[in-house]
């Protein structure tokens, strides 16, 4: 199934070709000539990039297409790397509650405010996230440190404890990672 979308934006003439080898693409063509229409269409996208000869302010996944002469079959390689870097920043972005967390900048968002956090901190709060239960001490250090638990360490404690200290700072938000008895929790 083909989920990805090209949206081609006031260029007539490359809309064209482009429909004639959409069944040998691996995206859907679609054609705008307004700004109006552009918006509408994409509310109701997903995975989308925008071809256009300018860019279109407040509009995201745009590829400004301006380098003339280009052959088609190199315009297509640049289309289908535009879309994996789509997707890879799609991957990137993982969103836990009210948070959304950079994977690749290593930081954490909540409405205006924002938090850089280290590779361990982003890999402690995906471990916990991904799981509905507490996690115990010893699972953090074998899974997220890789640390034989028969080693007597308070490593996990302390980064937790930093990292519930960073995020109070920056969020005001002392339940984002919950303690209990048999370990730790995201707060969902």
């Amino acid at each position: 199934m083909n989920d990805r979308n090209l949206i081609v934006h006031r260029l007539n003439s490359l809309y064209k070709i482009f429909k004639e080898l959409e069944k040998d693409l691996n995206f859907k063509v679609i054609e705008t000539l307004d700004e109006k229409s552009l918006i509408n269409i994409t509310k109701s996208l997903n995975n989308y990039l925008i071809i256009s000869n300018k860019e279109i302010s407040k509009i995201n996944n745009q590829y400004i297409f301006n380098q003339l002469p280009i052959k088609v079959f190199r315009m297509i390689e640049k289309l289908n790397i535009e879309f994996l870097k789509l997707k890879f920043n799609e991957q990137s972005q993982v969103i836990i509650g009210d948070y959304t967390i950079d994977i690749n900048a290593r930081k954490m968002f909540s409405n205006n405010a924002s938090l850089k956090l280290t590779e361990k901190e982003v890999n402690t709060i995906i471990y916990l996230s991904k799981i509905n239960k507490p996690i115990t001490i010893n699972e953090l250090q074998s899974k997220v440190w890789d640390y034989n638990s028969d080693l007597e360490t308070h490593t996990v404690e302390t980064h937790i404890y930093r990292l519930r200290k960073k995020i109070l700072k920056s969020f005001l938000d002392n339940n984002f990672i919950i303690s209990r008895n048999n370990g730790y929790q995201i707060k969902k």
